[in-house]
């Protein structure tokens, strides 16, 4: 498995077991899981700046914001939300042949900005 996929691989693990572990607040009750404002607009940054480094990668396949004729590409809009890993995988390593391999191009947190903004369906 190559190194970048690893990567992001042991950051989604993480990130999961971390929303596993309930949160704690000082009486031992569990906190609210609404999420902090810090955070909304935190990964609200960083969907915005996935739509960015889309707009420059790969809206020439798949489509401004998202919308293509579906023939030939992927319509990222429908990715299943729990499909992570292989999303990553098609980003860093290509598709069949059809997806050129992006890992030696985008940086793991450009890759990671994408996925927020799939996240999105091209909403945002």
């Amino acid at each position: 498995m190559p190194l970048v996929v690893r990567a992001l691989a042991a950051l989604s693990l993480a990130a999961a077991m971390a929303a596993a572990l309930p949160a704690r607040a000082a009486d031992g009750a569990q906190k609210s899981a609404a999420a902090s404002p810090a955070t909304a607009n935190s990964a609200a940054a960083q969907a915005d700046e996935g739509r960015r480094i889309y707009a420059q990668h790969c809206s020439h396949c798949h489509g401004f914001n998202m919308v293509s004729a579906g023939n030939v590409t992927f319509d990222l809009r429908e990715f299943p939300r729990d499909q992570k890993d292989r999303f990553l995988e098609s980003v860093v390593n290509g598709k069949d042949n059809r997806m050129p391999p992006w890992g030696d191009v985008l940086s793991v947190d450009e890759i990671e900005a994408i996925w927020a903004y799939v996240l999105t369906r091209g909403k945002k």
